[in-house]
Parts: C-alpha cells; sequence; structure tokens
C-alpha cells in the first residue's frame, strides 16, 4: 500500500514511518513532490509546533494536491497539527488558514486552570457519531489511554469521534468520510495507537469534499 506522508519541515515524521512500516505499509515521505500525492493510496499529515508553520503546504501547492486526493476519495489522517490543519484556522496564528474540511476554530487551552501543554498519557471517551461507531477507532473501547502533547484543541462538534477531558472536554478525535484526524499520537501510543493506525490503512473507500 502506498501511503505518502507529508512532511511539512516542522513535524516529526520518523515514528509515524516506523508505524506505519510495522504494520506493513510502503510509506513514501514528500515536502513537495506533487506526483506522490496525486498516486498515495492513504496521506498522512504529522504535525508538531506552531500552526503558523502549515503555511508551507500552500507554498508548495501541497494543499491543493491534498484537497484533491480527499476529494477524490483517498482516506486522509491528521495528527496532532495535522489534526488542527483540517479546521478553518487556529488562534495560533490567525493569518494563516487551514484546509477548512471543519468550519471551526482552534484554540488554546484556558490559562491558570492546569498546566499548558497538556503532555502525557490520556483516556479517549468514544462517542457515536451519525448513529453508528466511529471506523477509525474500531476495537478501541472508552477508557483507552493515548499519549498526547499540545498547547491548542479542537471543539467538540458532530464530527468528533473521541473527546478527552484536560482542563476541559476537546475533540480527541474527529472524522467525517474519508477525513479523519487524531490530536494525539498514534505512533507514540502503544497498542492502542497500532490500532487505530491499521484501521486507517484497512480503510475502504468513502468520498467527501474540503
Amino acid at each position: 500500500m502506498r501511503v505518502t506522508v507529508i512532511d511539512y519541515k516542522a513535524g516529526n515524521p520518523t515514528s509515524v514511518l516506523k508505524a506505519l512500516r510495522h504494520l506493513g505499509a510502503e510509506p513514501q515521505v514528500t515536502d513537495g513532490d506533487l506526483a506522490l500525492v496525486e498516486s498515495a493510496e492513504r496521506i498522512v499529515l504529522p504535525g508538531v509546533g506552531h500552526f503558523a508553520a502549515t503555511k508551507r503546504l500552500d507554498t508548495t501547492g501541497l494543499t491543493s494536491a491534498i484537497r484533491a486526493a480527499i476529494v477524490r476519495g483517498v482516506p486522509f489522517l491528521g495528527i496532532c497539527v495535522g489534526m488542527q490543519w483540517l479546521y478553518s484556522g487556529s488562534t495560533e496564528a490567525p493569518q494563516q488558514a487551514g484546509l477548512g474540511c471543519f468550519a471551526e476554530s482552534c484554540t488554546r487551552f484556558p490559562e491558570g486552570h492546569g498546566k499548558v501543554p497538556h503532555v502525557g498519557w490520556n483516556s479517549l471517551e468514544v462517542r457515536l457519531k451519525g448513529g453508528g461507531a466511529s471506523r477509525l477507532l474500531a476495537g478501541v473501547y472508552p477508557g483507552e489511554y493515548v499519549y498526547f502533547t499540545h498547547s491548542y484543541k479542537a471543539p467538540i462538534t458532530a464530527n468528533t469521534a473521541a473527546v478527552t477531558d484536560y482542563i476541559e472536554p476537546f475533540a480527541a478525535t474527529v472524522e467525517r468520510a474519508n477525513v479523519m484526524g487524531v490530536q494525539f499520537h498514534p505512533e507514540k501510543s502503544g497498542a492502542t495507537g497500532l490500532k487505530i493506525l491499521r484501521n486507517f490503512l484497512e480503510w475502504r473507500e468513502e468520498k467527501t469534499e474540503c
């Protein structure tokens, strides 16, 4: 399976690549080769750091190529800042637009109620979506733990597949058709994280638009 992993020079795709190979995938990394996006069977965007760094996706043409791939039905998974990029934007960098698959914006945890950033293991409250269970979280049970490191978070909406509570509840996983995002790092989340990545690799075609 050809999995294209996007490197926008602010993320750290090394551990994601290792996890994907462990699951039998054949990941290829691109920081601007649009042909790899066009031929991809799966696309993964690992992200860390400042939301403003996603501007490189615009300047290299990757944003348009990813949007076209999603419309074709290619499954897309955003990790951490990669999930936040699926929204209209983030208050971390108000001048930088996200992909806009989800209309809402990401915001920083409020100060004074707990340590920011949120770093470490926390549990998932898996939710029903659209009358059925999340496909990305198949086999993941409420209370399973995953690894987080972030200061900004996405709001809970109809597209939220799992919620985590730290200072306040936030969307830990988002899912709509072939567009998925996880605020945590599945590649660092042990057996639960590998289960989620395996579900992504086994995803069957279902299209949406951003």
